[in-house]
């Protein structure tokens, strides 16, 4: 498998990598006197000279006299720490909200200088075509945006309407791309393990590309199960929410992704598979999934995900290696990137130490490209296509009476209904029957028993389908919430404890193309307008986390307490993560995959 990220491929830099390690010509990038994390062998050397060349490594060790020419860019470690630039396995852009441009410029400051994108957000509303503009956007930053295209789109055929679908037709196709590197997470794990065709076959094309096929098991079954789901092929998985699942597939030799986002917060229990058992941790990955901007502007990338690491008792290498050479190993490009070594691409950086991480200097293909926590490198603006910033189609005029919920006939004063029970700072959930009161012939929810309803309108080819349901956890006593972040469908999702506040809220994103909004009492308190495919926006990182930020204590004055809400919202229409979703077309048991009733008798 070749790969194309780095600046000079290494049949074309190798006579002169090889001149500058003997000293016959000098180097184009020095640096002197440096600490290594050499995350080969989990130690740090004293004293280390690295000489660079074509943008990839030429020496690590003892200089040579002739390394240093008159316009050879010195830099003075002085006995400063170095390692390999940073990496995150799992990662959707279109989580942070952001363009990958003004991704690019918030993470590379902060130690990332390359990321493996999962663009299925993106392809579920504009299909392959927008696959092809993340792409296009990628190019115009620095970082290596590598990316591993959609498995599942819809992620749950027949239960979800979406603006695309991807077939192993599509997934040939862009196996071809220079960009793509595997396959996106496949999070049809019980198709997989039932033998069906669809997932198989696109498992298959990636396999025929010599590219890897990145999991997603989010059963808790460790186990002939998901032997089955790694026998077909899959390498990696970031699901893991359990210690004892991380250290099953690393023993298995999947590669556990240890995660910590801004909304799913497991390391603190999958950490456990690495600290409270002697084993050796080349099969573990730190990495994200989900990033805000103002987790980004707050407290960092990867280099926050490592403090992280540290404070749960991995040892600091360690952690090095799960965000360098682990990763690069997983997609199997360790012999490009991951390490400071002979060869590899100059991808480097500078720490003050192993306990807060905190970068200097990011160095890519070895160019300076940030310090002291600024991006050095203007980052070109994006023409986005008319298609791609198009209105939502609803198919339906939404007003307060959309929003009331029939009792069934003959109900009393009382019903029983399904409730989707929110885990904070989880992606599961849990299905609850809860007993709601009816006021003339329809069903309200209960602020007591901090239920309110939800509803979630199909809003790409106008159908006029929407699901509707009820939700509990979140602690809002007034108002209403609307996005059109909804994974994996990104359909128009609305929660509240009253109607008009919900057709409000839900109006308001149809005007502005997308986003989030936040309505109390016929006021909206905070908008984050996302005009591109209603999940990005192209705004400076900065004022994107303020507007988040603003939506949050929308959030707080409405009563919610928990973390990361509209993320957590986002996740109810995520139909393949158990127990219980609400999409377009109704509730989905994701035990059992099928449709249930909103009542129960």
């Amino acid at each position: 498998m070749i790969h194309h990220f780095c600046r000079v491929p290494l049949w074309e830099a190798g006579r002169k990598l090889t001149a500058v390690a003997a000293g016959r010509e000098p180097a184009e990038l020095v640096i002197r006197n440096a600490r290594l994390v050499n995350v080969c062998t989990g130690e740090i050397q004293e004293g280390i000279g690295v000489a660079v060349a074509l943008g990839r490594i030429a020496l690590v060790g003892t200089l040579p006299e002739g390394c240093i020419g008159p316009d050879t860019q010195v830099i003075q470690a002085d006995g400063g720490l170095i390692a390999p630039g940073f990496l995150d396995g799992h990662i959707h852009v279109e989580s942070s909200m952001l363009s990958v441009g003004e991704y690019a410029r918030a993470v590379i400051p902060h130690g990332t200088v390359g990321i493996y994108t999962d663009p299925h957000e993106i392809c579920n509303v504009l299909g392959m075509d927008g696959v092809r503009l993340m792409i296009a956007d990628s190019r115009r930053a620095p970082l290596k945006t590598m990316f591993t295209v959609p498995s599942c789109v819809p992620a749950v055929p027949g239960f979800e309407d979406t603006g695309a679908a991807i077939g192993p037709e599509d997934i040939r196709e862009m196996m071809t791309w220079d960009e793509v590197v595997g396959l996106g997470e496949m999070m049809n794990y019980p198709g997989v393990v039932s033998g069906a065709a669809l997932p198989h076959d696109e498992m298959a094309e990636t396999l025929k590309a010599d590219k890897v096929v990145t999991g997603h098991w989010a059963a808790q079954d460790t186990g002939p199960a998901l032997s089955a789901y790694i026998a077909a092929g899959a390498r990696c998985c970031h699901e893991s929410t359990r210690a004892e699942d991380a250290l099953a597939k690393m023993r298995l030799g999947m590669y556990a992704q240890l995660r910590e986002g801004s909304a799913w917060r497991d390391l603190h229990e999958v950490a456990k598979a690495v600290t409270e058992h002697k084993v050796d941790t080349r099969f573990a990955n730190l990495v994200s999934d989900d990033a805000h901007p103002n987790t980004l502007i707050s407290q960092g990338h990867l280099d926050h995900i490592l403090r992280r690491a540290v404070e749960e008792g991995i040892d600091p290498v360690a952690a090095i290696q799960m965000v360098t050479i682990n990763c690069a190993a997983c997609f199997r490009m360790d012999h490009e990137l991951g390490s400071i070594t002979p060869g590899k691409c100059a991808d480097i950086v500078f720490l003050e130490d192993l306990r807060d991480f905190r970068v200097t200097r990011t160095i890519i293909d070895g160019a300076v490209v940030a310090e002291d926590g600024r991006l050095l490198r203007d980052i070109p603006p994006m023409a986005y296509p008319d298609w791609a910033t198009g209105p939502l189609h609803v198919g339906e005029t939404i007003t307060a009476e959309t929003f009331r919920v029939p009792a069934p006939v003959g109900s009393g004063e009382t019903v029983s209904a399904r409730a989707i029970e929110i885990i904070p700072a989880r992606v599961g959930n849990c299905e609850r029957v809860v007993t709601l009161p009816v006021h003339g012939g329809a069903v309200a929810g209960d602020l007591e028993q901090d239920v309110l309803k939800a509803f979630v309108f199909e809003r790409h080819k106008a159908t006029g389908r929407h699901g509707a349901g009820f939700v509990k956890g979140f602690g809002i006593r007034r108002g209403a919430l609307a996005q059109t972040v909804a994974h994996d469908a990104h359909n128009l999702i609305v929660i509240g404890a009253n109607d008009a506040d919900m057709a409000l809220a839900a109006n308001t994103l149809i005007q502005c193309g997308g986003g989030l909004c936040a309505v109390l009492d016929g006021e909206v308190l905070g908008l984050v307008p996302l005009p591109v495919a209603g999940l990005m926006n192209d705004s400076p990182v900065e004022e994107m986390a303020a507007r988040v930020e603003k939506l949050e204590r929308a959030w707080e004055a409405m009563g919610c307490t928990c973390v990361s809400p509209f993320m957590t919202m986002a996740s109810l229409s995520l139909a393949c993560i158990p127990e219980l979703r609400l999409t377009n077309r109704g509730l989905v048991d994701c035990r059992s995959f099928e449709m249930k009733e909103l009542f129960v008798e």
